[in-house]
């Protein structure tokens, strides 16, 4: 008998089958077939969770909060900030690998701005509403992924210790208080879009501040280069 692979990464469910079995999860699901039968929405159902596939959550050691999907075509695919191979960067990821060539002294060419290789190296990529419809940014804001994400967030924060929270912007910037402060490090600067990141994102150095922190623990640092 062939084996149904669950929605979601094993360790993840453990943690979080809760979420899934609640009432606000139930209308959520609800929520999106119905968005489906009348629109696009990304990314592919298969990608939503992606980000827990490729980070379980014994392997976190580094998060990025973002907010919602990309919405353009093909751009989506549950990891956030990053685009599959072949789509072009968008602003905010250009500016991303700007900060770390000149906080690091690399060479990240912008031509390909697929993170997978970051996830698997445990920088758990994670917006926090998981699905957008197509062309419409904060469209599925308020149906109940921010109380899933919020979960995340807090078992993250209850259940390990030592993680480097990168947070972008107000939005992520608020998720703050989910986060145990004497147990976990926080760092906090503009959101890295074109319209903000001269206003500090530019110059946080927050690649190399994560790598001296995980090195003071004891952990392997990330190899920001490698993105694949």
């Amino acid at each position: 008998m062939e084996t149904v692979k669950p929605i979601i990464e094993e360790s993840w469910l453990e943690v979080l089958r809760s979420e899934f079995e609640s009432d606000y999860f139930a209308q959520l699901k609800a929520f999106l077939v119905e968005e489906r039968k009348q629109y696009r929405c990304f990314p592919p159902g298969k990608d939503i969770f992606s980000a827990f596939w490729h980070t379980p959550f014994h392997q976190v050691k580094v998060v990025i909060l973002g907010q919602d999907p990309y919405h353009g075509d093909g751009q989506a695919h549950g990891l956030c900030f990053s685009v599959p191979q072949g789509i072009a960067c968008p602003p905010s990821l250009v500016n991303i690998f700007k900060e770390i060539n000149s906080d690091l002294g690399t060479n990240i060419p912008t031509t390909c701005g697929t993170l997978t290789g970051w996830a698997d190296q445990g920088v758990f990529l994670l917006n926090t509403t998981l699905t957008v419809r197509a062309h419409q940014a904060g469209s599925h804001f308020g149906h109940g992924w921010e109380q899933f994400t919020d979960s995340v967030i807090r078992n993250l924060s209850t259940l390990r210790t030592g993680i480097v929270f990168l947070l972008w912007g107000n939005p992520a910037i608020a998720k703050a208080k989910l986060i145990d402060p004497s147990k976990h490090y926080i760092l906090t600067a503009p959101h890295p879009s074109p319209l903000s990141a001269y206003r500090g994102f530019f110059g946080c150095k927050h690649f190399s501040r994560t790598n001296d922190i995980l090195v003071k623990d004891g952990k392997t640092p990330i190899d920001w280069v490698r993105t694949l």
